[in-house]
């Protein structure tokens, strides 16, 4: 009990981010704007949190993040037809190999600027999930669908990443985000019926 209360004491920023974390997917999954309030101290937390496990990558992430949920917040208020409120809706086929593109793309143009520019401590892996992120984020916020199967692949990457960094809450935190995207797929299809 001693070595579990240290431990929340040294790493209670942890702690925060893993309680904000949750409240925001919980959110999300109810498709509830409130998701991208909680999601912006979320990122801040982690932004912090991540610059100090020299995880660059996904510290620019969480930055990113933010602006994306500011972005996200006004799609589902007002980015159905008329300005009004978005409706969970597919990918349409025609933006796969797009985001396919993107993806290869952007994960080397992140490990090209960390491996050159940083002290990374994973600069592939640490793009590549950052890249993957960014397109689902995108994705959450305009309502599509199959944001969750690809959250769902990308956090099970970073259930590893954050163990091998010894961030154990973030650990639990993203097993956590593993059954609320079952969640949030599970609700969201059944809303588009």
């Amino acid at each position: 009990m001693d070595v579990f209360l240290a431990y929340i004491k040294t790493n209670w920023l942890e702690l925060a981010g893993l309680i904000t974390g949750v409240i925001c997917v919980w959110y999300n999954t109810r498709q509830n704007v409130w998701g991208f309030f909680w999601g912006i101290i979320s990122v801040v937390i982690y932004a912090v949190i991540f610059w100090e496990a020299r995880l660059y990558g996904d510290m620019g992430l969480q930055i990113v993040f933010a602006i994306l949920s500011v972005y996200g917040l006004y799609q589902w208020l007002y980015g159905g037809e008329g300005h009004t409120e978005l409706q969970v809706r597919t990918l349409p086929r025609n933006l796969i190999g797009w985001l396919v593109l993107i993806t290869l793309s952007g994960t080397a143009f992140l490990n090209w600027l960390l491996s050159r520019f940083t002290d990374a401590s994973l600069p592939l892996v640490d793009s590549f999930t950052t890249t993957i992120s960014l397109i689902a984020q995108w994705m959450l916020g305009r309502k599509f669908l199959e944001n969750w199967w690809l959250w769902l692949f990308v956090d099970g990457i970073y259930v590893f990443v954050y163990a091998y960094k010894s961030l154990y809450w973030t650990v639990l935190l993203y097993a956590i985000y593993l059954a609320l995207c079952l969640v949030g797929y599970k609700d969201w299809k059944k809303d588009m019926r």
